[in-house]
């Protein structure tokens, strides 16, 4: 019994070793804008008086985190200038996007929707870029840090610091702002990003860093079409060789878009059936942080029990179900205790679903090609959350809150075809090695 427990507590400090607990704290820097861009700021735009349809076409301003892989090639191969001499290539990347990150927030919380909706949107899609920009790297430096025995701790690190900085931006700053406004909201969560900047800092440099001036002085030498080729085809082409990669890139795609078209509805419509911003941010983000950590528990549970596959396909149909939760919520109205039913219901399935997606496209990465692969499949996920949840208000609108959530439901259902296919065509996502 004694020697069980050591086993345990010496495989428990592994997630206070420096490196892995540095990513904790970029974990936090990655989560923190994503809301102030989404739903946060679609909080705020109803709060202005802006129409549901108008906040649904809003989440296009975060097509960033969609299309983020176009830009990943340059991420990491080209220098910053001053940064990357002081810092090298991952942490000055990172340093430098996280100072655009500080001042991007602060900008778009100086904005008035209700005046001048074009400027809030310009500072939105400004700061997703410089968020989505700041991912990219975080996920490179992770993998290049870790040695491949800590690389599950600093995954789930990663997940921890991700789902506290959403409930900063995300119930933090729904209280601030009821309580001094939404200008002081955003100040603060720029003062959050210090933490990511803290941890760029402190952080050890990688090899990638080291052999960074060797790869510059090579890039130099070589004509463009060289470095195009190695640098953005090659990741791709490596992808299109394998069995039924395109029917893996629209499972990507597909496998959230029911939530999606949950989510990016979720705080206007808390707020149009009666619930106060505070009562929101502490049920939906408190209580929900909590749900979605345990979901993310038994998530990484039913993936090492069922295998990556069926509890891809279990965490599906839970999260389709939580969609028709939604609608007895809004049949019910603003009822406290059943909002936390709800949300109880809501960040279990979905807490289950992302940890075991977050562990397929971890398997389908090659390790030669990895910031440009992992950033191409997340912004898959991505790409269902921004255009394809845009329309979401519009339907919302049309229909009313009950009927929403039971057809966003339905939506689930061509993810989940493609999933079935999959599983039948024996397909398996495991890593790719590296070609020799």
């Amino acid at each position: 019994m004694n020697e069980h427990i050591k086993r345990w507590g010496d495989a428990a400090k592994v997630y206070l070793e420096f490196r892995v607990f540095l990513i904790l704290l970029l974990g936090f820097s990655s989560g923190l804008p994503l809301l102030l861009v989404y739903g946060t700021l679609s909080a705020w735009l109803q709060d202005e008086g802006v129409s549901l349809t108008v906040i649904g076409w809003f989440s296009a301003a975060s097509s960033a985190y969609a299309l983020k892989f176009l830009w990943a090639p340059l991420v990491d191969r080209c220098p910053i200038p001053g940064f990357t001499t002081l810092l090298g290539q991952r942490r000055g990347w990172l340093l430098f996007s996280q100072l655009i990150v500080m001042g991007a927030i602060l900008a778009l919380g100086s904005t008035s929707p209700g005046l001048d909706l074009f400027t809030t949107a310009m500072w939105a899609v400004a700061l997703a870029f410089a968020s989505a920009t700041q991912d990219i790297v975080v996920d490179a430096y992770r993998i290049e840090i870790l040695d491949s025995e800590r690389m599950g701790a600093g995954a789930s690190n990663y997940v921890v610091g991700y789902r506290i900085a959403t409930f900063v931006s995300g119930a933090g700053a729904l209280i601030i702002a009821d309580q001094a406004g939404w200008f002081w909201a955003y100040a603060t969560m720029a003062g959050f990003v210090v933490i990511g900047i803290f941890a760029t800092l402190i952080g050890p440099r990688t090899q990638t860093d080291l052999d960074k001036a060797t790869t510059v002085a090579k890039a130099a030498g070589s004509t463009f079409s060289t470095l195009l080729y190695d640098a953005v085809w090659m990741p791709f082409a490596e992808f299109m060789s394998r069995t039924n990669w395109l029917a893996v890139l629209l499972f990507v795609a597909l496998y959230k878009y029911g939530d999606a078209l949950l989510g990016v509805m979720a705080n206007p419509f808390y707020l149009d059936i009666g619930f106060t911003k505070t009562e929101v941010g502490l049920v939906t983000k408190g209580f929900g942080l909590a749900m979605t950590l345990l979901g993310g528990i038994v998530g990484g549970a039913m993936v090492l029990r069922l295998g990556t596959l069926k509890a891809l396909f279990v965490g599906g149909i839970l999260q389709a179900a939580s969609n028709g939760v939604f609608a007895l919520q809004a049949w019910v109205g603003a009822d406290i205790g059943f909002l936390f039913l709800t949300i109880g219901i809501e960040n279990l399935t979905g807490g289950i679903g992302t940890i075991a997606f977050v562990a397929y496209i971890s398997g389908l990465t090659n390790i030669a090609y990895t910031a440009t692969q992992f950033a191409l499949l997340s912004s898959l996920t991505a790409f269902a959350r921004t255009l394809f949840a845009s329309g979401g208000g519009y339907l919302a609108d049309q229909v009313g809150w009950v009927s929403y959530f039971l057809l966003t439901g339905f939506a689930a259902i061509p993810g989940m075809v493609l999933l079935v296919w999959l599983m039948r065509q024996g397909h398996v996502p495991e890593a790719h090695r590296a070609p020799d």
